[in-house]
């Protein structure tokens, strides 16, 4: 069976590592895989970029300017679904198909003239609505009934001068729900209920979470504790890719200014501006992308906080709960669904006391009292090799239609 992946990036970033790690899954159980992408840092035979740097400049420009994020990079499209016609694929297998590099229209064309199943992996909002790829933030239910006068429009994917939203709700709606064969999957029922609201709400819709290394991340011995010089400090670490407002940077801020003298933030991927402006009880940290590295600094943690904004899932909490630190997180997106009453505490979004009240009582009831039910909880519902699994037990049925 034959099967294509098409994703913006490949072997690098969250979605690329999921794509490569998905891949190699299915080609070990005798799948022949092809993945196409925008970006990534590999070669390999099978994987094939759609257009080229100058592709996404322009693709991006356009979208600055009119709006119309995903209707660019024609030429580059068409050449590709010209490339992969000749693979006969069994089942196409869409991630995100957003990211300045893919002309939709032209790709849902082409997958309801073959006709072959389709599953497409939602990772966040794009697909079903007028502009942006996240809504929590504000507030914002346009997206339920039909989008305008975008408030995000200056958001990702970014139009510093156009609003296009309502036409691109309108054609999103058209192309997205042209397909008889598309199953959609999310990593959360979070996502899921999401799209139960959504012109996409008549398809199947199966939540397989998204899953971590459990060999990587696991509790580890380190000198991190030595080496800050933090021996007897209770710990509170908050982790980010990048740390903005809607990470919940600021709630670290403030949490500065109530925490104890014997407890201390540390903060992880941070970024020269915000190094230099950090309170004394905080010790921040650049982004690394040594992922043992960072397993040493879950293990070293007292708890792991994540006052996220909006989350479709959050795995810096399940690397947390891996290396058997507790989990505290507001009550946003998905991220709840990473934990329970044995793992950590879930606490109302912007909400500073309450958060502050959840990190006294961890530290009140000891951490090392959490750390055998959370790495459990990560390996019954969060390993990766568990749940690529799922995927393959879809590929299977979809295949035999």
């Amino acid at each position: 069976m034959k099967i294509l992946q098409i994703n913006n990036e490949y072997k690098y970033g969250s979605t690329g590592k999921i794509v490569e790690s998905l891949q190699k899954k299915a080609v070990e159980n005798g799948f022949k895989c092809f993945i196409g992408y925008g970006r990534s840092n590999s070669n390999e035979e099978n994987s094939f970029q759609i257009g080229s740097k100058l592709d996404l400049y322009l693709h991006g420009i356009g979208t600055r300017i009119f709006d119309k994020h995903g209707l660019y990079s024609k030429k580059a499209t068409q050449k590709f679904l010209e490339l992969i016609d000749k693979f006969n694929i069994d089942i196409f297998h869409l991630h995100n198909i957003h990211g300045y590099y893919l002309n939709y229209p032209l790709l849902f064309e082409y997958l309801k003239q073959k006709n072959k199943p389709v599953i497409w992996t939602l990772h966040d909002c794009w697909a079903f609505t007028g502009h942006c790829s996240h809504y929590e933030y504000i507030r914002c239910d346009k997206w339920q009934s039909e989008c305008f006068s975008c408030p995000q429009k200056r958001r990702y994917p970014a139009s510093l001068i156009v609003d296009n939203s309502k036409n691109n709700y309108n054609l999103k709606k058209k192309y997205f729900t042209s397909l008889k064969n598309l199953t959609i999957v999310t990593p959360s029922f979070w996502l899921a209920n999401q799209i139960k609201k959504s012109f996409l709400k008549s398809y199947d819709i199966k939540v397989i979470y998204n899953g971590i290394d459990l060999e990587i991340f696991r509790y580890r011995e380190s000198n991190f504790r030595k080496k800050y010089n933090i021996e007897n400090k209770f710990i509170i670490l908050g982790v980010a890719s990048v740390w903005n407002d809607r990470k919940g940077f600021e709630y670290f801020i403030k949490l500065s200014n109530m925490i104890k003298k014997d407890e201390i933030i540390v903060l992880i991927g941070l970024n020269e501006t915000q190094l230099k402006k950090l309170p004394k009880n905080v010790i921040g940290i650049k982004r690394t992308d040594n992922q043992i590295e960072l397993s040493e600094i879950y293990s070293s943690a007292n708890v792991f906080v994540n006052p996220t904004l909006e989350e479709v899932l959050g795995l810096t909490n399940l690397e947390s709960l891996a290396c058997g630190t507790p989990v505290i997180t507001f009550d946003s997106g998905g991220s709840s669904e990473c934990i329970n009453e044995k793992t950590g505490l879930v606490v109302p979004k912007d909400d500073i006391n309450s958060l502050y009240q959840a990190i006294q009582k961890i530290k009140k009831i000891g951490s090392q009292k959490f750390k055998k039910d959370c790495r459990s909880r990560v390996e019954k519902y969060f390993d990766k090799n568990k749940n690529f699994e799922e995927y393959l037990k879809l590929y299977r049925e979809k295949g035999e239609i």
